[in-house]
């Protein structure tokens, strides 16, 4: 098994890079992670405030806790344990609608993986979904983590950048600056197991509960 200590080949860092590139088809996109309320209700409105809100997100609640069951579901020793992984991943979802974008991202991640990768995949949330793809295809487990939570703080950027609105190089000032932390939330993720589960990121729960009854919102979640 490929841990963290492993030296990624091309070859790894090449299908991590299309796993999570924007052209990989899963749907990022459409998901705001419940940013658009809190941009809509004015609590986020410029840049200082969106990379708060974002690091909140990754060091204290969902971000965290998505990079352990990612490593969870990588070390899963069977089937069963994968689907008790998986079963915690969703009982640990704050929201309907936060429910509903992991199971929907992994839906999609599982369905083109495991055609283009011919790897037999059930449906996964989508970190433990991405966990075990990566195991059974032997890639370096610490890589992995760090190039998923960029990916998902990437995203949230770009929402940001749409909504507030925040300028092209404002946003990649934002993910340059916030890429050091994934790599440091990956690094603790590898060092932790489901017992370091939890989250104190309270309002950004809130604001996807509340997203779910916004009126007007170009975002599913």
């Amino acid at each position: 098994m490929a841990g963290h200590m492993v030296t990624p080949t091309d070859s790894d860092i090449l299908t991590l890079t299309q796993w999570f590139s924007p052209a990989y088809p899963v749907g990022g996109f459409a998901y705001s992670h419940g940013l658009e309320w809190a941009i809509e209700s004015s609590d986020v409105t410029d840049a200082q405030q969106t990379r708060a809100w974002i690091a909140d997100v990754l060091q204290y609640g969902s971000g965290r806790n998505d990079g352990i069951f990612l490593m969870a579901a990588y070390k899963a020793k069977d089937k069963k344990e994968l689907l008790e992984v998986d079963a915690k991943a969703r009982a640990f979802c704050a929201s309907s609608e936060r429910l509903s974008e992991t199971l929907l991202l992994g839906t999609a991640f599982c369905s083109v993986t495991a055609n283009v990768w011919e790897i037999n995949m059930p449906k996964l949330t989508y970190p433990v979904a991405v966990g075990y793809a990566a195991h059974c295809q032997n890639l370096p487990s610490g890589l992995t983590c760090q190039m998923f939570l960029q990916s998902f703080m990437a995203n949230l950027v770009a929402c940001a950048t749409r909504l507030i609105p925040l300028g092209q190089t404002e946003g990649q000032h934002l993910i340059r600056e916030l890429t050091p932390l994934c790599a440091e939330v990956a690094q603790q993720a590898q060092e932790s197991d489901l017992d370091a589960l939890g989250s104190t990121a309270f309002f950004c729960d809130v604001a996807s509960m509340k997203h779910e009854r916004q009126y007007s919102r170009i975002f599913r979640t």
